[in-house]
């Protein structure tokens, strides 16, 4: 069934997002103001995406949007076969994982990339490769737009010879998981980087990190996991699974919910985005709508704000009041950070569909970051929400570009950008913003509320002393 979904930009042209993917490339699927985008829903067709199974109840359940395969995939054994698992695992040969590794059957484990159930193959790292969806029994396409692989090196792959099974050893040399129908084949690292990134560039951070200097060889199969993945870093409680999130929004009566995920610090121009969000949900008819404030929880760039320190800074906005505690939901999202632009964007937005959440807000370079040999951004700013709004098994997921925000220096607050009064504004970036709280000197007021700012500032001269 084709959803269509209105798109209303500044100047008054109305569209229609065609999510048919027979008609991709029939018609104009995606048409935006490059300042200015406005979002015009049919609060019916809302109801209808969120209310699926709910018959005639009043009460829509955002959290009830189908999961990509129409269940989410759980991974961990059940309590009662561990130990039988545990002997299992004592004869298999052993994979050693990373910390990368493990964050990503910590994604698999608790349902993110349902209907995945292991670490893939070549058919589906194929597909995922090269259409960024895979082709489910139905006929039907799942948006699968990174692969996620387990590479091995030559010897690892000799020790498991003709062994259909293998044990998952943590970093920590625990006993992680079992992978079984395994199936061994070529990693050619120059391809997955040349489609996952569009550039082989020198510089990429998930490339140096963990595709360089893995094996040449990946290995795939189907997952279980022993126990839930656990960090013991004072940040669990709020590692909420898909399952979890889900539960939650109906014990809060959501009768929306959207995501927004960043890797940065909380300023008052997202919490302006966040709010107006709300309100808009509001004034289309929606009664509860509820946040979920989704901060990426695994591998990112060394220049990043650590987790921790993020988290911290989060906890500060809900209490200063920038964001209501009672319609925001704050967890990590436990995926590792590729910034691989608008293909990445689609894994997030994906994964927030398996968490329960039917809108989603994109904004400027989602996933993006400069070229790591030129001075330019890596990928054009646009591209991300225009794929969003294209991208195949995306469809029941509501795309939600939003405006341009930056400091009035007029009003001395951050302010939806005035392109008629284009001095009136400053663009704080986060090399900015980062440079600020290293050098000890404050932002102008009312970019970040103070209790969130001192956290930044207390953790830059950490690094100093």
């Amino acid at each position: 069934m084709s959803l269509a979904t209105t798109l209303q930009t500044a100047g008054g042209a109305i569209w229609e997002k065609s999510c048919n993917i027979a008609n991709f490339h029939s018609k104009h699927i995606y048409h935006r103001n490059a300042i200015f985008p406005a979002i015009v829903f049919s609060r019916k067709k809302m109801q209808s995406l969120s209310q699926s199974r709910a018959g005639n109840s009043s009460i829509v359940r955002s959290s009830l949007i189908e999961p990509d395969g129409g269940s989410l995939v759980d991974l961990i054994v059940p309590h009662s076969e561990r130990a039988m698992k545990v002997s299992e695992a004592d004869s298999l040969p052993r994979v050693k994982l990373s910390r990368i590794d493990l964050e990503w059957v910590h994604v698999l484990s608790e349902g993110w990339a349902s209907p995945l159930r292991g670490f893939m193959r070549e058919e589906e790292y194929l597909q995922s490769l090269h259409f960024n969806c895979l082709r489910m029994n139905d006929g039907t396409l799942t948006n699968m737009s990174l692969p996620i692989v387990l590479a091995i090196y030559d010897t690892v792959k000799d020790q498991i010879g003709s062994s259909e099974s293998v044990a998952l050893i943590g970093p920590k040399d625990d006993l992680v998981g079992i992978l079984s129908s395994i199936e061994i084949y070529k990693h050619n690292k120059e391809e997955r980087i040349a489609r996952t990134w569009g550039t082989t560039a020198p510089g990429l951070p998930y490339v140096e990190e963990v595709i360089a200097p893995a094996g040449n060889w990946l290995i795939g199969g189907n997952l279980q996991v022993l126990n839930p993945i656990k960090y013991n870093d004072g940040l669990d409680h709020y590692r909420l699974s898909p399952k979890q999130l889900r539960n939650e929004f109906d014990r809060r009566q959501a009768d929306a919910v959207f995501a927004f995920q960043l890797r940065n610090p909380v300023h008052n121009g997202h919490a302006l985005l966040m709010n107006d969000t709300r309100k808009r949900l509001l004034e289309m008819g929606f009664k509860n709508p509820i946040l979920l404030l989704h901060p990426l929880g695994g591998f990112t760039k060394a220049d990043d704000v650590p987790l921790d320190v993020r988290m911290e800074q989060h906890s500060k906005v809900l209490e200063d009041g920038v964001l209501d505690p009672e319609t925001t939901i704050v967890a990590i999202f436990p995926s590792p950070m590729h910034y691989a632009g608008p293909t990445e964007v689609q894994w997030h937005a994906k994964a927030r569909i398996n968490a329960g959440a039917n809108f989603y807000i994109v904004g400027r370079d989602p996933a993006g970051m400069g070229h790591p040999t030129e001075k330019r951004d890596l990928y054009d700013p646009d591209h991300g929400k225009k794929v969003l709004s294209m991208a195949p098994g995306l469809e029941k997921l509501n795309i939600l570009p939003f405006k341009v925000a930056a400091y009035d220096n007029a009003e001395k607050k951050m302010a939806f950008f005035d392109p008629s009064r284009v001095k009136d504004f400053l663009f704080i970036s986060g090399t900015k913003m980062r440079a600020y709280a290293r050098s000890g000197e404050n932002p102008p007021d009312g970019f970040m509320c103070p209790g969130g700012w001192q956290v930044l500032v207390e953790y830059y001269k950490s690094l100093q002393a």
